[in-house]
């Protein structure tokens, strides 16, 4: 016995049953297949085929797009390492407990989105290639239908029907950077925000990471994401003062000291009770923190004058509506309390 034969092989008309049907060279010798006999039935005509290097596919039909996204997976994922037991050599195995079965290989791009459930990317078995997120330092190539991308910063995965998937920010900025058509790039985005996949700031954040905003075509899109977001954004605002019983504000209006200087537009505003509301939907730029220092100056100028300024961002009013309304109404509450704000003329946006 040497250290690549398993303590107990097992037959072959097992795998012939097994669920999934795309088993690594090593996991195979786990179960008791020898590297002759996976050939063999490998040859022409056989029940096996070789999807990728060192991964099979123990029928012979075509893969559905659940089998090429193991394959895929198999191939990309670090390998378990072996357990060792006393006094025993080690033993590959098929899969080892309390240990990811794909480690260091995500699902991304394309294949990602699609699995996010997005209709404007092809089906699964549609795709030629399916990107895969490995660390930088993996020594892995692109082969087959897998495309290898490394990254020096590997996402947390999303699990999509069992499999590690990239979340939907990430994998949309990795398909993005393989497309130079305008149209598809602005479709996707403007699925990911309309279909509440996730913030349109969260996509920037991605985008801006992956260098791919000064590409024209691709600042075109995200203007109209913002566009999309900001939308959203506030007809989650109407729904919130509506449906939790608030007071109606003015909406959309600019302030202005009386013969003064214009103090900024505000999405909401309560004048009895001298309440400001602002949705923030700046997405992060270069020049975010210019952005962000005129927003706080602002702020501040606004509570010298003696008016609440509630801040609400788009995840917050998507996650915890309830919680933003009590926010709202507590500042209206505690209006009765403060000395009266100065006067100040609130004009239509």
């Amino acid at each position: 016995m040497n250290h690549n034969t398993p303590l107990s092989p097992r037959p072959l008309s097992h795998l012939a049953e097994a669920h999934r049907r795309v088993l690594t060279a090593a996991q195979l010798r786990a179960h008791g297949v020898s590297a002759a006999e996976t050939t063999e039935q490998c040859r022409t005509g056989g029940p096996w085929q070789q999807l990728l290097p060192g991964v099979f596919l123990l029928h012979p039909g075509p893969p559905t797009s659940e089998e090429r996204l193991h394959a895929v997976l198999l191939y990309a994922a670090r390998p378990p390492a072996p357990r060792r037991l006393p006094g025993v050599p080690a033993q590959p195995t098929a899969q080892q407990p309390h240990r990811p079965v794909y480690a260091e290989a995500v699902i991304t791009g394309p294949a990602a989105l699609t699995l996010h459930g997005f209709a404007a990317t092809p089906p699964l078995l549609s795709l030629e290639r399916i990107d895969v997120l490995v660390p930088r330092l993996r020594r892995l190539r692109s082969t087959g239908c897998v495309r290898i991308v490394r990254t020096a910063d590997l996402p947390a995965p999303e699990s999509v029907t069992g499999l590690p998937v990239a979340p939907v920010p990430r994998a949309l900025a990795d398909a993005v950077a393989g497309l130079d058509d305008a149209d598809t790039v602005r479709r996707l985005l403007t699925e990911a925000v309309r279909g509440g996949h996730c913030e349109p700031a969260a996509v920037v954040r991605e985008l801006t990471d992956a260098k791919l905003l000064t590409r024209p075509h691709v600042v075109d899109a995200v203007d109209s994401l913002l566009a999309e977001g900001r939308a959203i954004a506030e007809d989650r605002l109407y729904r919130m003062v509506r449906e939790y019983g608030l007071p109606d504000p003015v909406w959309n209006v600019d302030l202005r000291l009386a013969g003064g200087p214009h103090l900024g537009g505000l999405d909401a505003y309560w004048p009895d009770q001298a309440v400001a509301l602002e949705l923030d939907t700046r997405a992060p730029r270069a020049n975010d923190d210019a952005e962000w220092s005129e927003y706080a100056r602002r702020r501040e100028y606004l509570e010298r004058l003696g008016i609440t300024v509630v801040h609400i961002t788009p995840r917050k009013l998507r996650d915890a509506p309830d919680q933003q309304a009590t926010v709202v109404r507590t500042a209206l509450m505690a209006a009765a309390d403060r000395d009266p704000a100065a006067y100040v003329v609130v004009l239509p946006r």
